[in-house]
Parts: C-alpha cells; sequence; structure tokens
C-alpha cells in the first residue's frame, strides 16, 4: 500500500472497537484508501451504502470493518448458531479471499466466521455451519443449497453485504440473490452494502428494491490505481503468438505474471510452451478442481510460482500482490474484463505493465475496448529478436477412465464423443 493512494483518515480516528482496531493495525493498515474513507463512517452511522470503486482500492476493508463494529456493539444471543451477518461473492476465490481478509481483521472480535463454496468440503462446509457461525460468506449456489435444507436460516442477519455486483448480473445469479434477501429481515431492520465496479442501472435498480435508501459511494478513476499502468499493444498473426510471449519474458523483467486467454483450451496451450520452454507455471480455468486451484493460488501468491496462465476466472477478485505484469495473451471479448484484468497489476498504488496481442481472432474486440477506457493504446513494433522459436509444448499426462467393459457401449460411446 503506497502513501499515494491513502488518505488522511486513520482508522484510529474512526472510534472502533478496540479488539477491531488491533486487528486493523495487526494487519498492518493505518490510514484508509478512499473507499474505505468514504464508506466505513456512513455505514457506522447506520446506513446503508452502494459503493462503486476498481478493484484493488481495498473494498474488502471498506465493509468488513462496519460489518464486524456492527456486530460488536450489537446485543445479539452467542447461542444462536445462525449467521449474524451475510456476505455474497460471485466466485469461489473472492470469497476465500474476503475470507482471508476477514480473519486477519476480526481475529481479536472472538465472532465465528465460515465461507462455503461450491467443488470442494461439502460435508465439512455443513458441519461448520450447525456448529455455529456469526459471519458467513460464500456463494450463491452453495448458500443456497444449505439454506433450503434448513443448515441455517437467515432471520437473524444483522449485515448483508453484496460484493461485485455487476459480476453477479453477469453470471447470473441475481434471481438466487433476490430469493436469499426476500428472506432476510427487512432493510430497514438490517445494515446493507452493495459494492460493484459500476452501479449501472441494473446495480442500483437492484440495491433500491433490497436496501434502505442507499448513500451511493463512487471513487473517480483518477484515484484509483489503474492510473498507475502502463498498457501497450502488439498486433501479432496467430502463429506470432508463442513466439512472441517467450521473447517478451527473454527481453523483460517479469517478476510476476498473469497471462490471460479466452479459452480453456488456450490455457492449456500457452501452459504447455511454457513447460516445454523452462517456465513452471500455474494454471487457473474454471474445471481446475478446487483444492488444486486454491493450492496454485497460494503458491503463486507465495512466490514459489511466477507466472499464473489463466481464464477470465482470475481477472476479478483476486488480491495477489506484486504482480508486474499483465499480459493478455487474447483479448477480451468484453471491454469491462479489460479493465478488470489489467487491475491485477499496480494494485494499491503500485505501478504496473499491461501488455496486450491485438491477434487476428480478437483484434476485433480493441476498438470497443480504447472507447471504453476513452483512451487508444500504445502500439509497439514486434522485431525479430522478440520472437523466440519456441521448443515443443509439454502438455501434462492424461489421466485414465475407468475402462469399459462392454464392446457396444464403447462404440456407443465413441459415437457420441463425435457429435
Amino acid at each position: 500500500m503506497t502513501k499515494k493512494h491513502l488518505t488522511n483518515t486513520t482508522f484510529a480516528s474512526l472510534n472502533l472497537d478496540p479488539d477491531l482496531l488491533k486487528g486493523i493495525e495487526t494487519a498492518g493498515f493505518t490510514h484508509c484508501t478512499p473507499i474505505q474513507a468514504g464508506t466505513i463512517p456512513i455505514a457506522m452511522a447506520g446506513k446503508d451504502v452502494a459503493g462503486q470503486a476498481q478493484t484493488g482500492t481495498g473494498k474488502s476493508a471498506a465493509f468488513l470493518v462496519p460489518m464486524f463494529q456492527q456486530l460488536i456493539k450489537s446485543d445479539f444471543n452467542p447461542s444462536n448458531p445462525n449467521p449474524k451477518a451475510f456476505i455474497l461473492a460471485p466466485t469461489r476465490e473472492l470469497a476465500q479471499q474476503i475470507y482471508n481478509d476477514a480473519k486477519k481483521i476480526g481475529q481479536f472480535t472472538g465472532l465465528r466466521l465460515a465461507v462455503v463454496y461450491g467443488g470442494t468440503g461439502y460435508d465439512s462446509q455443513r458441519k461448520i455451519l450447525e456448529d455455529g457461525v456469526d459471519v458467513l460468506i460464500g456463494t450463491v449456489g452453495r448458500l443456497i443449497d444449505y439454506f433450503k435444507q434448513r443448515v441455517y436460516n437467515l432471520k437473524s442477519i444483522q449485515v448483508m453485504i453484496l460484493d461485485e455486483a455487476d459480476r453477479m448480473f453477469d453470471l447470473g445469479f441475481i434471481d438466487d440473490i433476490r430469493y436469499l434477501f426476500r428472506r432476510m429481515p427487512k432493510p430497514e431492520d438490517r445494515l446493507s452494502m452493495l459494492f460493484s465496479a459500476t452501479l449501472s442501472h441494473r446495480v442500483s435498480e437492484l440495491a433500491y428494491d433490497h436496501m434502505n435508501e442507499p448513500t451511493r459511494v463512487e471513487i473517480e478513476p483518477e484515484q484509483i490505481a489503474s492510473q498507475q499502468i502502463n498498457q501497450m499493444l502488439y498486433y501479432p498473426a496467430n502463429d506470432e503468438k508463442i513466439p512472441l510471449l517467450l521473447g517478451l519474458f527473454k527481453s523483460h523483467h517479469i517478476e510476476r505474471a498473469v497471462v490471460f486467454c479466452n479459452t480453456k483450451r488456450a490455457t492449456e496451450k500457452v501452459s504447455a510452451f511454457f513447460a516445454g520452454n523452462g517456465y513452471e507455471v500455474a494454471l487457473l480455468s474454471g474445471d481446475v478442481p478446487q483444492k488444486k486451484r486454491l493450492s496454485l493460488l497460494k503458491r503463486f501468491t507465495d512466490g514459489e510460482l511466477n507466472i499464473m496462465v489463466a481464464t477470465d476466472v482470475a481477472a476479478r477478485g483476486l488480491h495477489i500482490p506484486a504482480v508486474s505484469h499483465v499480459i493478455n495473451y487474447d483479448l477480451p471479448n468484453d471491454a469491462e474484463d479489460y479493465v478488470h484484468r489489467i487491475g491485477r497489476t499496480a494494485r494499491a498504488g503500485a505501478s504496473g505493465e499491461a501488455i496486450s496481442f491485438a491477434c487476428e481472432d480478437s483484434v476485433f474486440s480493441l476498438p470497443a475496448i480504447e472507447e471504453y477506457i476513452d483512451s487508444k493504446i500504445p502500439v509497439l513494433s514486434i522485431t525479430a529478436d522478440l520472437l523466440i522459436k519456441p521448443k515443443a509444448p509439454v502438455f501434462p499426462p492424461r489421466k485414465k477412465g475407468p475402462p469399459h467393459h462392454n464392446k457396444n457401449n464403447n462404440r456407443n460411446n465413441r459415437k457420441r464423443s463425435y457429435r
């Protein structure tokens, strides 16, 4: 966190509970970012908040601090096993990140925290909820699953938080979110906070339907870390993309990089060429098992691995420190996704570089991206020394499935696989 990225408002000046302030200071925070300074006093006064801010601006603490303060000062029955605060996130990675931040900030409060999401730990997560939890963080599908099984109820909710609301719309979760909201206490009987990269009409409508006259807190782009990103663009032919990618890693001082691809197949191809040319990478796509995803993320975050190849599953919600470069191996189809991708670098006021390939397949996305960011991305020339002749890719061994004993079934399965 650079001083330039912070305001003059200190956490010590916010009249926080001593145990909460101790957790904040232990986590290394002293001064608020703009979204924190704008949000926390309003929420602590008991008013709902609809906040707009880009990634890397400290949104998690902006809602976690007033949430903890509200629960600490409230008079609830600690023997009640049902959650008092409810945090919804669009992805497993973001839910886990919020949980990690909450553990640091709330470590001295004595409040019970839990995170639930699909893909892993179904029975163990259920057991945690049955034992009782004060702050429940999770993704929509798993939360609804347990709710409909009556593992917990929402009658005791005092604080409701919805993070990355715009992404919830993109992923088609809004009907499920409304279902959960309607089973909570009325908006005037709880504190509600919504955060989104954009407070579009649909997000604002959701806020006003399920919140109590929320105050809008908008952090303008001039105040956020993305202005510190040095953007650049190459126009490679499709068969130049791998040579150019490897050439950039040879010629540039790339300390830690996230390489974004549009498809799972592309991530596998890029990862295989990295492996064949002496680089070890973390591969992150939607179908990587959750346990493996968390392990790879930890290795990347800890600096054990310096390259992550990912689809847009990694574009939002992940706070990975010291990412020096983001490389768009494919330009994203959606202009907003471009902003979220490059936001993986230049976190918390640091600087970073974003390099994009406008290849034959994805160049058509460029006009919309430049219109959205309201600027032209500087174009660099592809020189001969940047194109490295790659060694053969090394793909991981495929797992073999169980043997089939029925010949007719084998024949039918083969036919179906090519349809």
